[in-house]
């Protein structure tokens, strides 16, 4: 009897250790061999080709056989030139606008907006260069490529001439080299020709030394609209615009590498090594690229010389390594269809249905998304963009730019919860550069003298002045140029990081004096209703969306409920920091008393969330932005627990929109019905996402988002808030910490049985592992990486086998985890709300230690 106690001591230490271990060690797990991209063909379009990047250089490799094409990016390459855009008109024309909507003459509004107050648009993300590599073969049997993302390497293998050949590419953060390595089976063989080109002004030379030089210049200027009359400007060399440099070598095992006119050839080789570096001049978002940008020879040389020194195998070692540390914190499984994993990627997504899912190809998804965000945005690059780091045209979809009126958030939506939260960074240094630019625009455009304002568009030098033309565009709509709210909701995104990793020094020295900057703005722009008592932002829109009232559409009103909303969350993340750092409490007073009057939610007669600060919602209206719902998701301030009439308003709105839409707005739904705690209907709606879209037959449509067979969400067309926001979503289906509390399975959909999940993150800084089979929680474990207290709620009983005293449920919560201030609203009389029925599950509170993992299961 002694001797078994004894044991079972033994035993339940060993799991305790194992428990401990179990996520802290994800990193180090064994490779999922089903975590691959492939294809048995080459890509044709770009939409097919695979992306690889650093999140400074980018490429899309195509993998041909007779000529392998890599198109290439740096995230620094746009147009023009630092310039502020900022209207002074707006000193004398915006309280004419104002009283406009007072009067309630919204055209009138509008029209002194457009004419008064706007200003130019953004410059244009450009793409970098093209590397061609032609080689000698004409047809090829037993083709495959692939992109493995467990190791973020790029492989193309084929057999030609009785010669298996096979092409490997990385691109390294540590390093700052794309590597292409190139080997075959049989001795000799290796024979083609390279060479670099661009679609921007370039000149190619060689230095004598099996090294191919590319310089190039971008233009001054990129035209918004296809109908302007200049389309593309260049000024002379020395002028202004981006200047760049591409530097290839080669290195040959056997055979020769010889320069000839501007290319390099290789012939007989046993296998080839190729080192591609690349710079640009870009030298701050405040200095002319031209006129004081750096030398990109320096950069460009200095990489290359340094990867050169190492082998490849070194080269490869440190790259897969830096790139592990961050991809393997998190593992997903649904299970795997043998046969389904044995097709071709672009046949699985060809073959996708919901009623007999590919549930692999879903997390593999997953997956995708956060390896995008780790080859688009690291430390020390710039945010990642509308299309990430990807982008092979001079004048690309919307500029490629930050579109902050959704679009650059919802890429930043999975950094925190899919633990990837230094790549979170380049925006928050972003963040510091657009509150320098948008003080200035404060004062300039509206004479408010405390605070910073960023307004709907934005790109690498900062832009924060509004956007619409100054020479009054005749496509350019008020609808989306008169919203000055993009540097309040970025704002949020620092007290969010904040809340996941519980860094009270970020909080103080970075994320509090931005978030004050940003509410001092909207203290001041917030005007009293002469009406209603209320404050209100005036003028205001709901992003995009145009308000319908007896047959007529209206551009501009005032207190749109998504200003208010961001308001409101904005407000409430400046007066807890302030809280928790002890500062400022003069200032958080008068944010309070602002808050207290700031203009509530509305439910309408149609049992919806008001969108205008009239109820003017129109039941038909299936607009892709549904930006009033920004409460719900990514807001904290509607909850189906502290606010289920708000919570059954939000719903009305998501039913009366639908489901179908662009990619990235199916990707918010998604979101948003996993916050309603029902994952069948956000698995529905993601479902839909995996709708193959053609490349080859693409059309740039606002509609009838899906997936490219490279797995790029199609809006279409091609933007990667859709990839970002959907795997966002997926982890809000299984894990959610917004109210206070650590949700386990809030919205688990049927179609998800039996999976589990591990390294994902909830606030509180708890990171946490999760397994249900049949639908049920198993097994839970939650790694507190800061201590205190952990209210959980879970939709079982359950109990915690560390903590030894009944949990009992209090109101102790974390300090990282407090819940929302509950706002206030008002409803139309008689209105009769949809059902939000759920499983509310069970809660316990129990408190942790730093460091300490806590297992959870049933009770």
């Amino acid at each position: 009897m002694e001797l078994t106690k004894v044991q079972s001591i033994k035993n339940y230490l060993i799991i305790l250790c194992l428990v401990n271990v179990g996520i802290a060690s994800a990193q180090t797990q064994s490779n999922d061999p089903y975590l691959k991209l492939w294809y048995d063909k080459p890509a044709t379009a770009w939409e097919e080709a695979l992306p690889l990047g650093n999140a400074t250089t980018g490429a899309m490799i195509f993998g041909g056989v007779s000529q392998e094409h890599y198109q290439l990016n740096d995230h620094n390459l746009w147009s023009g030139y630092p310039q502020s855009g900022n209207n002074p008109q707006g000193l004398e024309y915006l309280p004419q606008v104002r009283k406009a909507v007072f009067d309630n003459d919204f055209d009138k509004a509008a029209d002194l907006w457009k004419k008064h107050l706007q200003g130019p648009y953004t410059a244009r993300y450009l793409p970098l260069g093209d590397l061609y590599l032609n080689f000698n073969v004409a047809d090829s049997t037993h083709y495959y490529r692939d992109l493995n993302l467990n190791d973020a390497v790029s492989t193309v293998k084929y057999e030609a001439n009785g010669v298996h050949y096979t092409r490997e590419t990385f691109i390294s953060y540590p390093d700052k080299v794309m590597m292409i390595r190139i080997t075959a089976d049989k001795k000799g063989v290796i024979d083609f020709t390279a060479s670099l080109q661009s679609k921007l002004r370039f000149s190619v030379a060689n230095d004598g030394n099996g090294k191919l030089i590319l310089k190039g210049k971008a233009p001054s200027y990129v035209a918004n609209r296809d109908y302007e009359p200049r389309q593309v400007i260049y000024d002379e060399p020395k002028g202004e615009g981006m200047n760049f440099q591409i530097n290839l070598k080669i290195k040959s095992d056997g055979g020769h590498v010889e320069a000839v006119n501007n290319t390099l050839q290789v012939s007989g080789a046993n296998g080839v090594i190729i080192y591609l570096t690349e710079a640009t001049s870009f030298n701050g978002f405040n200095k002319s690229p031209g006129l004081q940008g750096k030398d990109p020879a320096i950069e460009a040389n200095a990489g290359l010389l340094t990867a050169s020194q190492k082998t490849y195998e070194q080269l490869k070692q440190r790259h897969v390594a830096d790139y592990q540390q961050l991809f393997k914190r998190v593992s997903f499984n649904l299970g795997a269809d043998v046969d389904m994993v044995k097709q071709p990627t672009d046949q699985r997504l060809r073959n996708f249905s919901v009623t007999n899912p590919d549930k692999q190809l879903q997390t593999l998804y997953y997956q995708f998304g956060r390896y995008l965000l780790i080859a688009s945005s690291r430390p020390g690059s710039a945010p990642a963009n509308l299309q990430g780091i990807w982008n092979n045209q001079v004048s690309p979809p919307w500029g490629s730019n930050y579109t902050t009126n959704i679009n650059t958030e919802m890429n930043y939506w999975l950094a925190e919860n899919t633990n990837l939260s230094e790549c979170h960074k380049p925006l928050f240094n972003f963040l510091k550069e657009l509150a320098i630019n948008g003080a200035i625009t404060a004062k300039e455009s509206y004479n408010i003298q405390e605070g910073w304002v960023e307004h709907h568009n934005s790109d690498i030098w900062a832009k924060t002045s509004t956007v619409g033309g100054y020479d009054h565009d005749p496509k350019s709509s008020v609808k989306w140029s008169a919203w000055p709210m993009g540097g309040a909701w970025m704002s949020l995104h620092l007290y969010d990081h904040y809340l996941f990793t519980g860094d009270k020094a970020f909080l103080s020295k970075t994320a509090y004096p931005i978030m004050k900057g940003a509410v001092q703005f909207m203290l001041h722009w917030l005007v009293t209703d002469p009406k209603t008592g209320y404050l209100v932002t005036n003028p205001s829109t709901s992003p995009e969306n145009t308000i319908k009232i007896n047959g007529k559409e209206y551009l501009v009103s005032m207190a749109s409920t998504m200003d208010m909303s961001i308001i409101r969350e904005l407000f409430q993340s400046c007066i807890s920091s302030a809280l928790i750092l002890d500062v400022d409490k003069v200032f958080a007073a008068r944010v309070k008393a602002a808050y207290d009057k700031l203009y509530p939610f509305h439910i309408g007669k149609h049992g919806q969330l008001q969108e205008w600060f009239q109820d003017w919602d129109d039941p038909a209206d299936t607009h892709r932005h549904i930006s009033h719902l920004f409460s719900l998701f990514p807001g904290r301030q509607i909850s189906v627990f502290n606010t289920p009439e708000l919570a059954a308003a939000a719903k009305q709105s998501m039913i009366y929109r639908g489901d179908v839409s662009t990619g990235w707005s199916m990707a918010w739904k998604v979101n948003w019905w996993s916050r309603m705690h029902d994952g069948n209907h956000a698995y529905k709606i993601l479902g839909a996402a995996f709708n193959y879209m053609d490349p080859v037959q693409k059309k740039e449509q606002m509609s009838g988002g899906g997936t490219y067979p490279n797995l790029f969400d199609a809006h279409p067309p091609f933007q990667i808030d859709g990839n970002f926001g959907g795997t966002a979503g997926m982890t809000e289906m299984l894990l959610q910490s917004q109210n206070g509390e650590v949700e386990l399975l809030p919205a688990l959909p049927d179609a998800w049985a039996n999976g589990s999940i591990r390294g994902i993150k909830a606030r509180g800084n708890f990171e946490i592992a999760i397994d249900w089979k049949k639908g049920k929680l198993t097994k839970a474990l939650i790694k507190s990486n800061q201590g205190g207290n952990c209210r959980l709620r879970t939709p079982i009983p359950v109990k915690v086998v560390e903590v030894n005293n009944k949990a009992a449920v209090g109101d102790n919560r974390n300090i990282l985890n407090t819940p929302p201030k509950i706002p206030i609203y008002k409803k139309a009389d008689d209105v009769k709300l949809v059902d939000i029925s759920f499983n509310k599950g069970y809660e316990i509170d129990f408190t942790t230690q730093k460091g300490k993992t806590y297992t959870i299961i049933p009770q």
